[in-house]
């Protein structure tokens, strides 16, 4: 086995480190009187999503589980915005609960959103877990597949009709360059193999949870193609989060060691790496060019992902297993 799992060895890392920088926080329009969703928001990217977002005027929700940790985020962005961008309005920072492994959760997050009456804007998939032991979700599901791709499925679709309501809107979701490391025996992804601990290791299952993320991307894109709806999937490059905590655990303490060193040298800061998200949530190019279903790498550089992603009858697959299966697990 290679150094890192079956093919994490074969990714195509220069991809994130030989492109230009095409966006900035100087160039995110104002966006007063927009309302704006980030899931994963009290931490790493998506805390850097949510300062950007309400520093220029948006209303945001913090989409967490732990209440505590939100308020903490919270404090600390409105301490942050101040201190950065003095002429900023005063920051409109909410928390939102979610459990994105527990489709029931997800499901209850959609619906108090909605109650509040708002529109929305801006939903950004952003939470994610990553290379983490085998274990299942509250539906039974393998957990990264559940967190990455069922919970934000289920979170999603409960908001859509608001979200078209809303339009122009944007829905951004996140995936990673790890999608290409999916193994070809999975063929894509072998649905009726998700649950089962001896065909994959713990970054199979996370490259596989990514590769759902860009064929969901790309399949609610074409549903959305004659709405003023930008449906688009982002990898924000190598940053420096807490995402890699599973990785001591699963590949030892020295090994974990080596890696929080190489990426502490390598890794962009949260801030610069939420600028490819930022880029597709907020820039007028996005609506103007009429960006739709379409794949970015830092920052704000648009590549192919892979031919499995841009399968359409994969995506189909996976659109209609996950539809059968949300039905079949969230109590209306």
């Amino acid at each position: 086995m290679p150094l890192f799992g079956n093919s994490l060895t074969q990714l195509a890392w220069w991809k994130t480190y030989l492109t230009p920088n095409k966006y900035s926080h100087d160039q995110i329009p104002d966006l007063s009187g927009k309302v704006a969703i980030v899931t994963g928001a009290n931490s790493g990217l998506g805390y850097a999503t949510t300062v950007a977002l309400a520093a220029h005027g948006a209303r945001v929700f913090l989409a967490c589980r732990s209440q505590e940790r939100a308020q903490e985020a919270i404090d600390n962005a409105t301490a942050e915005i101040k201190a950065k961008y003095p002429n900023a309005p005063t920051p409109q920072l909410e928390f939102l609960e979610l459990d994105l492994n527990d489709m029931n959760k997800a499901h209850q997050a959609a619906q108090e959103f909605l109650k509040k009456g708002l529109p929305l804007h801006i939903l950004v998939n952003n939470s994610g877990i990553m290379n983490c032991p085998f274990a299942l979700s509250a539906d039974g599901i393998e957990t990264q597949f559940a967190v990455n791709h069922m919970g934000h499925f289920v979170f999603t679709m409960g908001l859509l009709d608001k979200i078209k309501e809303s339009q122009p809107s944007r829905i951004v979701i996140l995936s990673a360059i790890a999608h290409e490391m999916t193994p070809p025996s999975m063929g894509g992804i072998d649905f009726n193999t998700l649950n089962d601990p001896t065909k994959a290791d713990n970054w199979d299952r996370y490259a596989r949870s990514k590769l759902a993320n860009v064929l969901f991307g790309k399949a609610l894109a074409r549903r959305l193609a004659n709405e003023k709806v930008w449906v688009n999937i982002a990898h924000p490059g190598i940053v420096k989060t807490n995402l890699s905590k599973s990785t001591k655990d699963s590949m030892g303490e020295s090994l974990g060691k080596l890696i929080d060193v190489v990426s502490s040298v390598t890794a962009m800061t949260p801030e610069k790496g939420a600028l490819t998200q930022l880029y597709l949530a907020t820039s007028p190019e996005v609506e103007n060019k009429d960006i739709r279903g379409r794949y970015f790498i830092p920052t704000a550089n648009e590549i192919q992902p892979t031919a499995e992603s841009r399968d359409e009858e994969l995506q189909e697959r996976l659109w209609t297993f996950s539809e059968n299966l949300a039905r079949e697990k969230v109590k209306a």
